[in-house]
């Protein structure tokens, strides 16, 4: 059973990331039509075609390498400038390459088709269909998030409490349980007669109306301390002796406080676990119990916006991660739970989730909340200025945008459009960078995988 849900784990995140791809370039495809660029092919995937079927003048499939997708559009790049030299003349390799880019755009383009050129439309037009690609991942990711926030809900802890532990192990012990501990003392909840399933309502006179209250009170209590709980609609007072013990440190939000180095980046265990700063606290011996509660408009907002922040530091932090790939892919050193992940990695993952066993709300939380991560992170990756990403692309509609305002003002002649074939070389080295990290990638994701449940 465990093998099945694995297996139905991961074709599921496929189809999630495939489906995002599409997605992805049917925001190109859409504003592309709309504009009148001619589409001649819409891909997921690149390499060889699995499956493909033509609609009128466009034809869409499934390539065999799903790493991403494209939908070719007549005129990419515009026609290389006339001098005033027309002879013939050795081209340098770095405009070969250029001007060999240059006619691969030009391939599938029809005589009736010389209007219907992407270089040929408004800076303005090009920035949208370019930005269509990655706005319609960011829609997606709201959607996803809507769905995990105002309708599944996250996981909030609450006053009730839904364990009593019996006796105190120490920290770091390998005893796991009272019985193997004959002389650990009771814990002062146990020894106070706490019950799971009591509400605590007040702690030291302090009233606790949720759980950040009632446990940073607990925190910040020591020695003899008046509980009041409520337990089958009555208020019991509890006289509680809470002990100092040193547990995880939290900020004001109640958030566990984790250990980084000097650049800010979080330090692991030999498991690949985070390591958490601890704190001497008053101590009760009881675990909260969570429910879930679905989040307001405004609070899913901010929690996406919590997100978005979060994919871009973790795109800005990638390059410093790329060491630890490579040694957990060719050297057996250990990988941590923020190590990046491949299409296999991710989908291994999906897999992981599955085999869990969690309820059903859980399972689907997760499995939301990842593949909404995924999307936001296709958002940013794409808005790189870089070719051969729609960023780059945008970047040169921008300036072009910017060169045709000036000589406006300034009434002087409409300039040319940027050249963005010139910058083809570029596009080749960050192809064959994204590729070496993609195998990289796949190794780690194949044989030293990231585990989320140990």
């Amino acid at each position: 059973m465990v093998t099945l849900m694995t297996v139905v784990g991961i074709v599921l995140f496929v189809f999630g990331l495939l489906f995002s791809i599409a997605w992805h370039e049917l925001g190109h495809m859409a504003t592309a039509k709309m504009f009148g660029i001619k589409c001649t092919e819409f891909m997921v995937g690149f390499g060889k075609t699995l499956w493909s079927v033509r609609r009128g003048e466009t034809e869409y499939g499934i390539k065999a390498v799903p790493l991403g997708g494209f939908v070719r559009m007549v005129g990419m790049l515009p026609p290389a400038r006339q001098t005033s030299d027309d002879g013939p003349r050795k081209l340098s390799r770095w405009r070969a390459m250029a001007e060999d880019a240059r006619e691969a755009s030009y391939v599938e383009l029809a005589p009736e088709d010389q209007d219907r050129q992407f270089y040929q439309r408004a800076p303005w037009k090009r920035l949208i269909v370019m930005f269509a690609g990655p706005g319609m991942n960011v829609i997606l990711a709201a959607i996803l998030l809507a769905v995990l926030f105002m309708g599944i809900g996250v996981p909030q802890s609450t006053t009730r409490i839904a364990e009593v532990s019996e006796c105190m192990v120490p920290a770091g012990s390998s005893v796991t349980s009272c019985e193997e501990a004959e002389d650990a003392p009771p814990t002062p909840a146990a020894e106070a007669g706490v019950l799971p399933g009591d509400v605590i309502v007040s702690v030291d006179g302090e009233p606790t109306p949720d759980w950040q209250a009632a446990n940073q009170q607990i925190r910040e209590s020591l020695g003899s301390t008046e509980i009041v709980v409520e337990r089958d609609g009555e208020r019991v007072p509890l006289d509680v002796d809470i002990v100092e013990n040193e547990l995880p440190a939290r900020d004001a939000g109640g958030e566990i406080v984790y250990q980084t180095d000097a650049d800010g980046d979080y330090l692991y265990d030999d498991q690949g676990y985070r390591l958490y700063e601890t704190e001497t606290v008053g101590f009760l011996g009881i675990v909260f119990a969570t429910e879930r509660a679905p989040l307001t408009l405004a609070e899913s907002a901010a929690e996406m916006g919590n997100m978005m922040v979060g994919v871009f530091d973790a795109l800005i932090s990638l390059p410093s991660k790329i060491p630890d790939v490579f040694a957990a892919a060719f050297l057996g050193e250990q990988r941590t739970q923020d190590s990046p992940v491949g299409i296999v990695g991710i989908s291994r993952i999906g897999g992981e989730i599955m085999a869990q066993g969690l309820p059903v709300a859980d399972t689907a939380a997760i499995m939301i909340q990842i593949l909404a991560g995924v999307n936001l992170f296709l958002f940013a990756f794409n808005m790189l200025p870089i070719l051969p990403l729609d960023g780059g692309h945008m970047a040169g509609a921008f300036w072009e945008w910017i060169k045709r305002g000036w000589a406006r003002l300034f009434r002087r002649p409409e300039p040319a459009p940027v050249d963005v074939a010139m910058l083809t070389p570029v596009a080749y080295v960050v192809v064959a960078c994204f590729l070496v990290f993609s195998v990289v990638l796949l190794v780690a994701d194949l044989f030293n995988p990231v585990r989320l449940f140990g």
